[in-house]
């Protein structure tokens, strides 16, 4: 993922520096494993945990430009790390990947990674999720038109809308949280998964010590159907933000602005109109939605392997995987920071449902022509639209047609038609709504 879109602690986690340090936790822990099964001396475990330590801690880098001369010879991205280990430990090295093969390592150090990703992009659920709920409770009685097809429908507030998005991330975070911890899974059973040159327990001794679970049958590589989890919750996540984002572009165009984007002391909106005051984060959190959602295709695409493994998958997890936890976090951090920010017109709310003049309560006049006047249905329905029409083709006043209209007046009095536009008849079930969904 190119810097602009990439955040220190996410990008962090996919940093060569943090794979190999993965790498080579991996081969720690089953040299520890095989230690207690006593099949490696103590004293080559002490040896190689003391000549690694600070590179397990984070205080020495690996050599990157070593590690390439030795893969420039040997081809092999696995052999060239073991080799440059070897190096820094001398003969203990031996005891390291013994029994193993090479995507016993690089699986489980991957489900290291992914565990490492994932409790980010928890993180930064949990603050959105805080984020909405702050500004729902806020506009919990902020009135607004509701819209289907683009269309005035029926009155709602901005906090119903908010308490939507609630809980479809709650949804995300569960589905995330499940999707972790099925992909965050090792393998240690060796070349194609019988454990013929490597005890089973070592597998689940080694897990346990890295804080992750294990394949309770795997061949060569951990099944790709776990990956593919995981990025399908990255992708209906991002989907999600884009949602949301699509909404707040919606509401924010000129003719209905509603909402809008903070737009800060000296920022520009267009090089060529000073005027301008466009949405754009929220269309550049669209477009990182196709980056992300992309991946779910790949990762889908990356679960037919050949018989026991082959590594077609392996080139496109180095990048799919990068970029799509990179991007959501991006997008989940910028778009707490649009909602905590977001700027709400209520007085431009009002006013654009009053611009049909009552026709947004043309379901509660059916209603009541039906069950106060028992017309039937149709007929009901024919009396409301044809006033309804001369609203949308003449401008007149829905509330005032009723009133002058025979059929109506037969059945309602004024004041009975006064009362079926009251706003608050929309918002009266509002409370019990946030109760369910905040517990307020």
């Amino acid at each position: 993922m190119i810097a602009r879109y990439s955040l220190p602690e996410m990008s962090a986690v996919w940093d060569l520096q943090n794979k190999y340090r993965a790498w080579l936790k991996v081969e720690i822990a089953a040299t520890k494993a095989w230690v207690q099964l006593g099949k490696v001396p103590e004293e080559a475990l002490k040896e190689i945990e003391e000549k690694t330590r600070d590179f397990i801690e984070g205080r020495k880098e690996f050599d990157i430009k070593r590690i390439n001369e030795i893969e420039e010879i040997t081809n092999h991205d696995v052999i060239a790390f073991l080799t440059y280990i070897k190096e820094i430990v001398g003969d203990s090295a031996k005891y390291l990947h013994f029994g193993m093969t090479s995507s016993d390592m690089l699986d489980t150090a991957f489900a290291i990674q992914i565990k490492q990703a994932g409790e980010i992009l928890l993180k930064d659920i949990d603050r959105i999720l805080e984020a909405i709920k702050r500004r729902a409770l806020e506009h919990k009685y902020t009135v607004m038109i509701g819209r289907t097809h683009g269309i005035h429908a029926e009155p709602i507030t901005f906090g119903l809308k908010l308490a939507i998005w609630y809980e479809e991330m709650k949804r995300n975070r569960e589905r995330l949280s499940a999707a972790i911890e099925r992909a965050a899974v090792g393998k240690i059973s060796g070349a194609v998964g019988t454990y013929a040159n490597i005890d089973p327990r070592v597998e689940e001794i080694a897990c346990r010590e890295l804080g992750i679970g294990y394949a309770k049958v795997s061949n060569q590589v951990v099944q790709r159907d776990r990956h593919a989890e995981f990025l399908n919750a990255l992708a209906i996540t991002a989907s999600s933000i884009e949602q949301f984002a699509t909404e707040i572009r919606h509401l924010q165009r000129t003719e209905v602005r509603e909402v809008e984007e903070p737009f800060r002391k000296g920022q520009k909106g267009s090089s060529a109109m000073p005027h301008k005051r466009n949405p754009i984060l929220s269309e550049r959190l669209c477009g990182l939605a196709r980056v992300v959602r992309s991946a779910s295709i790949i990762g889908m695409e990356n679960i037919a392997l050949w018989h026991e493994r082959d590594i077609s998958h392996s080139s496109t997890e180095r990048t799919t995987f990068v970029d799509a936890c990179i991007a959501l976090d991006y997008m989940l951090q910028k778009f707490e920071w649009l909602i905590d920010n977001l700027v709400v017109y209520p007085e431009n709310m009002m006013k654009n449902l009053n611009l049909l003049k009552g026709l947004v309560f043309s379901q509660r006049v059916l209603l009541t022509l039906i069950e106060k006047g028992g017309l039937s249905r149709e007929d009901a329905y024919a009396v409301v639209q044809e006033n309804a029409m001369k609203v949308w083709q003449e401008g007149k006043d829905f509330k005032e047609l009723l009133k002058s209209d025979e059929r109506v007046k037969k059945v309602l009095t004024d004041k009975e038609i006064e009362d079926i536009f009251d706003l608050s008849y929309h918002t009266k079930h509002v409370d019990y709504i946030f109760n369910r969904v905040f517990n307020t």
